[in-house]
């Protein structure tokens, strides 16, 4: 049991009616989590506002319930209003779990693209290093030795604090998070102060209903980070960094190709041969050093620079630093599976025509003899993406593969023809294969010397969506049976 005046020692309120003297025994926001004397804290979503089964909850055993307007409540039940009930239960949870950011050093990175290999990295060094340290992000989180499947790429309060509570309990010195825009409007990581707080880079993206209002709003929203860390650590060369750095609050650190980083790469070549796509670079400026890393292209320059930033922070040797960086693997995130000597093949998650086509040009950086892209669309979701990831295909590969993806509630062949539409708008040459076991199966099977080969779209996802149903899909297993049948085929 744990006294409701604790839990609520961080927050203004009033006590509109019972009193905050009593024990609560668990904390929920859910309504169908309801249990027997717990506190219960108001949610307004966009669906479901809570606020209107408040007399419900205090039925079901709630007796704290914390809302940010009042609401009718039966006689005996404590009512606290707060200004913002996200923002409450933030401080709410961190108190409920005993404070266990402070038990740990917090590592937050935000930044529209780049986040998720960027901690997989950062983690990969530390755990080189024998620091245990846990990730929270978009594709999971890992406690010690579970991987739980991520839902969001910032889970909600309670969740990121009960979270840190059972990395405490595993072990862990160290935890690195991706901090998403809308983790940070939704006071998510609110009452967690960061001992590192990095910025990847800033394009627009996630605006619209239900996210952010305008690329400003999404700006600001990624700037809070820098009032809530003791270290920032900024990509100088982004033309947003400023920006995102007003009215900050920490200490600052830059990194990038420029020559005023505090970090700077240079020397920057591209590595190719059969089967592998790499590069080098130089470190200078607070360290000197020789970078190879077994991923292609500039972002993945940026990506491991910024890990070295972060890890030197923890004084890890040098040594230690290349080996995990020349070892780290992020699933779904330009991860090449071998299938053949002559050609290389890839997964991705570019999902939007921004990433695909980042992605598309640092791979035609390599001067592959084609460039090969397979992809689909998510159904029920915007028709521009469907259009813009064609034509982005169109000019930048040699050879497009439209499939499915997710169709959801849509026909596979009505994305298809939106896709085409987006392609046909360029010279880009086309074949439609909407099963996509059968697009990789042509893919590999028409792979020829030289080529470079991207599975876009669902990278680490395992499932594909039809009509509300998630029936197990992993490209990484397809790879395998067509690998298998060819070879069954031959003998």
């Amino acid at each position: 049991m744990r006294a409701a005046r604790e839990l609520l020692k961080e927050l203004e309120y009033e006590v509109m009616s019972g009193s905050i003297d009593v024990n609560v025994n668990d904390l929920v926001y859910n309504t169908a989590k309801v249990t027997k004397e717990c506190i219960f804290v108001c949610i307004k979503g966009m669906a479901y506002d809570s606020h209107e089964a408040a007399a419900q909850v205090a039925s079901a055993g709630a007796v704290v319930i914390v809302a940010e307007h009042p609401v009718e409540v039966p006689e005996g039940i404590t009512l606290v209003l707060v200004k913002d009930t996200r923002y409450a239960l933030a401080l709410i949870s961190e108190a409920y779990f005993d404070y266990p950011a402070k038990k740990l050093k917090v590592i937050g990175i935000t930044g529209t693209k780049g986040k998720t290999t960027t901690a997989f990295m950062i983690r990969s060094i530390l755990e080189h290093a024998g620091i245990r340290t846990g990730l929270i992000g978009t594709i999971e989180t890992i406690i010690g030795e579970r991987h739980i499947p991520a839902d969001n790429t910032t889970p909600e309060s309670y969740a990121i604090q009960e979270d840190f509570a059972q990395m405490v309990a595993a072990g862990c010195q160290v935890v690195v998070m991706e901090v998403s825009s809308q983790g940070l409007k939704l006071h998510r990581t609110a009452g967690i102060f960061f001992d590192l707080g990095i910025f990847t880079n800033l394009a627009p993206d996630h605006i619209g209903p239900g996210e952010h209002e305008s690329f400003e709003e999404y700006l600001e929203c990624k700037s809070r980070l820098f009032r809530q860390c003791k270290v920032g650590i900024a990509n100088i060369d982004d033309a947003y960094c400023m920006q995102v750095l007003q009215g900050h609050t920490c200490e600052l650190e830059t990194y990038g190709f420029s020559k005023e980083a505090d970090l700077r790469a240079s020397r920057m070549e591209l590595i190719s041969r059969p089967g592998y796509l790499g590069a080098a670079y130089e470190v200078s400026g607070l360290e000197h050093f020789h970078v190879e890393i077994d991923l292609p292209g500039k972002f993945s320059v940026y990506n491991s620079l910024v890990a070295i930033a972060v890890c030197r922070h923890f004084a890890i040797p040098r040594e230690i630093m290349l080996e995990a960086l020349r070892e780290a693997k992020t699933k779904g995130r330009i991860e090449k599976v071998k299938v053949s000597d002559d050609f290389t093949l890839m997964i991705d998650y570019a999902h939007n025509a921004m990433s695909l086509e980042s992605l598309l040009t640092t791979l035609r950086e390599y001067e592959p003899r084609r460039l090969v892209c397979l992809f689909g669309c998510g159904g029920n979701r915007s028709r521009l993406r469907r259009f813009e990831m064609g034509e982005v295909s169109g000019r930048l590969a040699d050879l497009t593969v439209i499939t499915s993806d997710n169709p959801r509630f849509e026909e596979p062949q009505a994305i298809i023809d939106d896709i085409k539409t987006g392609i046909q708008k360029t010279n880009g040459a086309y074949v439609e294969i909407p099963d996509r076991k059968e697009a990789i199966r042509y893919v590999i099977a028409n792979g020829q010397p030289g080529d470079v080969i991207v599975l876009a779209g669902k990278g680490h996802e395992d499932y594909q969506e039809i009509r509300g149903v998630k029936h197990p899909m992993d490209e990484r297993v397809l790879i395998q049976e067509v690998l298998a049948e060819m070879k069954e085929g031959r003998d």
